[in-house]
C-alpha cells in the first residue's frame, strides 16, 4: 500500500470515527445540543480534525443523514427480486423494523430527532428513486398493487396507503426502541408484533383474497369456529 492510500484510509477511517459519535450525540442530546466542539471531545480528538472532514455542522449531519438512509435503502433494494407488490410491501415492513432494533440510534436519527435539510444534488439524485429512496420503494410496491388490482377498488391513493403504512410499522419501532427495557410492559416478540401489524394493514387495504396471508388467518379461523360449533 502506498502512501497516498494509507492516508486515504486513514482519512476514511477517522470520518467513520467522527460519524458514529456524530450519531450517537444527535441520538441522545438532539441536534441543537450538539456541536462540532462536542463531537470532537468525544472521540478526543481537537476541534480542528472535524473541520477538516466537515466545515460545519450542516454538512456533517447531511453526510451521516444521507448515510444512514442509503443503508436502509441498500436493504429495501434487496426485495426488489419479490414478484408479488403484496409480499413487497410486508417484507419491507419487516425490514425496516428490523433496522430500527438493529440500529436504534440511525433510527432515532433518521425518524425521530429528524433534521430537515436543504435539499442539495445529492439529496435531489435520490428523491424519487426506489433504488436509493426507501419512501420511493414502497410507493412503488402499493401503485403496482393498485395497477395490478390487488387493493380494494376504493383504495387509489399510492401515497396514503404507503403513509399509512409506513406509520404503523414505524409505531412497532418506536416501541421497541423507547419500551425494549422498560419492565412494567411486557412486550410481545418483536417479530410477532411487527407481523400483527402488517397483516391487520394489508388485510385492510387488500382486495378479499388477495392477501395470503389474511386469507389463510381467516381460514384457521373459520376451521376453529367450526370445530367449535362441532363441540
Amino acid at each position: 500500500m502506498s502512501s497516498a492510500d494509507r492516508r486515504a484510509r486513514q482519512k476514511a477511517q477517522l470520518q467513520e470515527h467522527i460519524l458514529d459519535a456524530a450519531r450517537e450525540l444527535f441520538a441522545h442530546q438532539g441536534f441543537e445540543a450538539v456541536t462540532l466542539r462536542k463531537i470532537a471531545a468525544a472521540i478526543e480528538y481537537a476541534p480542528a480534525a472535524i473541520y477538516g472532514h466537515f466545515k460545519d455542522k450542516e454538512e456533517l449531519v447531511r453526510a451521516l443523514c444521507l448515510r444512514d438512509c442509503d443503508q436502509l435503502s441498500a436493504e429495501f433494494a434487496k426485495l426488489a427480486t419479490v414478484a408479488d407488490p403484496l409480499e413487497r410491501i410486508a417484507a419491507a415492513g419487516r425490514t425496516f423494523v428490523s433496522f430500527a432494533a438493529e440500529n436504534p440510534n440511525h433510527f432515532r436519527l433518521l425518524f425521530l430527532q429528524h433534521k430537515r435539510l436543504t435539499e442539495d444534488e445529492a439529496m435531489r439524485a435520490r428523491k424519487g428513486d426506489p433504488a436509493r429512496d426507501g419512501y420511493a420503494f414502497l410507493r412503488q410496491a402499493v401503485q403496482q398493487a393498485i395497477e395490478q388490482g390487488l387493493l380494494r377498488r376504493e383504495v387509489h391513493e399510492p401515497e396514503l396507503v404507503a403513509q399509512t403504512f409506513w406509520a404503523g410499522v414505524q409505531g412497532v419501532a418506536s416501541i421497541e426502541i423507547a419500551f425494549r427495557d422498560d419492565p412494567w410492559v411486557e412486550l410481545r416478540p418483536l417479530a410477532a408484533r411487527a407481523t400483527a401489524v402488517i397483516d391487520a394493514l394489508l388485510t385492510g387495504f387488500a382486495r378479499p383474497g388477495a392477501w395470503p396471508k389474511a386469507a389463510a388467518s381467516q381460514r384457521g379461523a373459520s376451521k376453529g369456529k367450526k370445530r367449535a360449533e362441532a363441540r
